[in-house]
């Protein structure tokens, strides 16, 4: 096809050069370019003509080339002669570096307008000036002394620049010298493209040599010259099980005490003629002829020699001698390869162990077993005695029963109790006979899944003393011995206008029947009926019900638990009911104090001191206090107070008021400050913590800021009053529970102060409230004393 193309293209340029020679326009009419070859690295002598292009026409031309060779690298190679179309060679080119040079020929007229434009490509001949390099000029790599002939070793590489399409970048390798040189193998090289690959012939053998050096050579088929280099191969020999290991002899007793373990019996010696250390040369033991395992062997790494060890007692009355064969070998497999015949074009023909069964002749050990004196033996050694706890004392057990194998002491031995942790039992010394020494518990920690053990040992008169060991389990019977107690016998709740409940458990360390379900019942103490109530969970566990009628404070609670068989006990139950609004912790709130005989008595030295201060205290009071009767049917009086704030007419030293002051620290940091809102038994709610000295009260709001008054009655005066007032506003609500109002203050507001305050209560006195509620006539001797001034005007005015 491509033929063809060609054909027709020369026939239309031809037509279109004879239609070129009738036309007035100046036309390319023909021309004849040779081929043209450069042979590389050519010595000259430069320039020399190459040949000529040369274009027929009847005007002149002039000829440019342009390209590799001329302006592109290499450059200054080629040159053209613009008159003649000689074409001239400068200097010499590698083939190694460019193959052929493609440039453009251009002739011109004599207007340098384009006339003829060719490409022209000149090859450049290739000649031998490379010889085939290796990959790597040294090769070096183990193989192992157990490799069989015939297969691939290790292979080498080469290459060669020169044309690969002519004898130049062809090479052949060759092996040239093997060191050293064995009898029992031969290497030669096979090759595959540019690679050679290494074989051997024969038996390796580590023993004849440990390495071999090869010398491999690449020599190309150049037509004028061959080249050629050469490779250096290494090969390491490991050596590898060819030799049998053979035992030689023994050392060592060959002997053995009976119900002796643990003791070197023997050391068996072996021989090898593998390296010393290599898994060739280590050698493995087996025994042949011990189905019971009294012994076991293994290999001394230093020395390589079978330690024969006795690791299970055995008895001379059962055997006195025990024969055994020891085998070994190496641990790598063995090999066996031998020359037999060496053939010049085949592989040889050698001897293998795949043709010829290996049979390793074992080694025979005698050991002898001594007779000693054996200990007494239990009969049976472990006795399982079934009883129920609590068992009478002095109740027979288990009877031990012991024989002496040897059977030349007799019954010449006598029992020692060894473990006995409770010491519940005797053991008879001369009997055996194991009893109840003390009332038994099956829920004692010391028993186990209800099992008790105890050990006793055996001991004979003989020279020295032989001792067994006995075990008595004691499997017990449980009884019904134990009440269910309540598991956590303190709980706390919060106050709630709704029902609130807690889950409250007990536990039996009795087993069934004895134990679960339980059953509980309130017992109804006075004042308590309506506010608790229980509601079965499950069969340990109950909800205790806590009836909106119940106010903070302690609460002692009696419930009777009792087990399936309805054995059981009452068991008082402590609750804390405290109001838990403002993200207060109830078990924080509500505690109880467990004074020591310490901490009691330093109570009582601060209250004799805090006697003895108000007593100092009295004797500074300028004036005796008036006081005013309220009403012949009203309880208490009113005291008169000369200052303007609410206080007392007595005024204290500073020295004497800071010694109290210290005192009632002493008593805060002791844990011995009440919290009034825990006294009454929840029949009013408290949110205020106070701590009550002498005549001084202590409030405590949310912000932790504390604010003294020096006369209780008569803040609880002011409490009833703002009470009074706050019914009058809302009367559907408690008496005894209302919110905080803020009113008009006299002094400016502290913007540090937490406006939230809590609920403000009074607490239960003996000051009876009718008194205060139904004044009536008697405000105005109450006024009279509060506010003088008032009283003076208004009678004035009313006067």
């Amino acid at each position: 096809m491509r033929t063809i193309i060609t054909t027709m293209i020369i026939f239309f340029m031809t037509c279109v050069v004879m239609v070129s020679a009738q036309s007035k326009f100046r036309q390319k009419r023909a021309w004849i370019i040779d081929s043209f070859t450069i042979e590389e690295e050519s010595l000259g002598p430069f320039p020399y003509i190459l040949g000529t292009i040369n274009v027929e026409r009847d005007y002149l031309v002039r000829y440019f080339l342009k390209g590799r060779g001329i302006d592109e690298d290499p450059k200054d190679v080629l040159s053209i002669n613009f008159r003649t179309g000689e074409v001239l060679v400068h200097k010499k080119v590698d083939y190694e570096t460019n193959r052929n040079l493609t440039f453009k020929f251009e002739a011109r007229d004599e207007d340098y307008i384009l006339d003829t434009n060719l490409r022209v490509v000149i090859n450049i001949l290739d000649i031998n000036d490379n010889a085939p390099l290796f990959t790597l000029p040294y090769y070096e790599t183990t193989l192992e002394e157990s490799h069989l002939q015939g297969e691939l070793v290790t292979t080498v590489s080469a290459s060669d620049n020169d044309d690969p399409t002519t004898l130049n970048g062809i090479f052949e390798f060759a092996l040239v010298s093997v060191t050293p040189k064995t009898d029992n193998v031969e290497f030669y090289i096979t090759q595959s493209n540019t690679t050679g690959n290494i074989y051997f012939k024969g038996c390796l053998d580590y023993e004849k040599a440990q390495k071999y050096t090869l010398l491999i050579k690449a020599t190309d088929s150049g037509e004028k010259v061959q080249l050629s280099s050469t490779s250096t191969v290494v090969l390491n020999i490991i050596d590898k099980n060819n030799h049998l290991p053979e035992i030689t002899g023994h050392t060592g007793p060959g002997k053995i005490e009976e119900r002796e373990s643990g003791v070197e019996v023997l050391r068996l010696q072996v021989s090898d003629k593998d390296s010393r250390g290599s898994p060739a040369w280590k050698a493995k033991f087996t025994l042949h002829g011990d189905p019971e395992n009294y012994f076991k062997i293994h290999t001394d790494p230093k020395t390589n020699e079978g330690i024969l060890t006795v690791i299970k007692a055995m008895d001379h009355e059962e055997q006195t001698t025990r024969k055994m064969l020891v085998s070994v070998e190496n641990e790598l497999p063995y090999f066996l390869c031998k020359v037999k015949t060496r053939t010049p074009l085949h592989l040889w023909d050698v001897e293998s162990n795949t043709s010829v069964p290996v049979l390793v002749k074992p080694f025979p050990v005698t050991i002898t077993v001594d007779d000693v004196n054996d200990p007494p033996e239990f009969v049976p050694p472990v006795k399982i005695r079934l009883i129920t706890e609590n068992a009478k004392i002095g109740t027979l057990l288990e009877t031990f029963t012991v024989i002496d194998p040897d059977k030349t002491h007799g019954n010449s031995f006598h029992f020692v109790k060894v473990v006995d942790e409770e010491n519940w039992v005797t053991v008879d010394s001369l009997t055996g006979q194991v009893s109840v020494a003390k009332v038994m518990d099956r829920e004692s920690p010391s028993v186990n899944h209800s099992r008790y053990g105890v050990i006793v040992h055996a001991v004979n008169k003989a020279q020295p003393p032989q001792t067994s060991t006995g075990t008595l389990i004691i499997q017990f019977i449980d009884e019904n011995d134990n009440v269910p107690k309540l598991a956590v016998d303190t709980v706390s709740m919060c106050l709630s206008d709704e029902k609130t409940m807690t889950t409250i458990s007990a536990v039996d360390p009795d087993l069934p029947p004895y134990s679960a379900p339980f059953q509980y019942e309130l017992m109804e103490d006075d004042g308590m009926e309506g506010k608790w109530k229980l509601e079965p969970i499950n069969e340990t566990t109950v909800n205790l019900v806590k009836e909106n009628t119940v106010y903070a404070g302690h609460y002692r609670i009696r419930i009777k638990i009792s087990d399936n068989q309805r054995y059981g006990s009452v068991q008082n139950l402590s609750v804390t009911v405290c109001d838990c609004t403002g993200n207060f912790n109830c078990s924080v709130r509500s505690f109880r104090v467990q004074p020591s005989l310490r901490a009691i008595g330093v109570i009582i030295f601060t209250f004799l001191l805090l006697l003895a201060m108000l007593m100092m205290a009295l004797m500074f009071c300028k004036t005796p206090v008036k006081t005013m009767i309220l009403h012949d049917d009203a309880p208490g009086n009113l005291i008169q107070s000369n200052i303007e704030m609410p206080g007392t007419d007595c005024k204290l030293p500073f020295e004497i008021y800071q010694l109290l002051m210290s005192q009632r620290s002493v008593m805060m940091s002791n844990g011995f400050s009440k919290q009034n809102s825990m006294l009454h038994n929840g029949s009013t709610r408290y949110s205020y913590r106070q701590i009550q000295n002498d005549n001084m009260t202590t409030s405590v709001g949310k912000n932790g800021r504390a604010y003294y008054t020096d006369d209780f009655y008569k803040q609880v005066l002011s409490n009833q009053l703002d009470k009074s007032l706050l019914l009058l506003q809302a009367q559907e609500q408690e008496i005894s529970d209302y919110e905080p109002h803020r009113y008009a203050y006299e002094e400016e507001l502290d913007e540090n102060l937490d406006p939230d305050l809590d609920p403000l209560t009074i607490p239960e006195t003996d000051l009876q409230q009718d008194i205060l509620t139904n004044l009536d006539s008697r405000f105005s001797n109450l006024a009279a004393v509060c506010r003088p001034d008032l009283m003076s005007s208004s009678q004035k005015i009313l006067g």
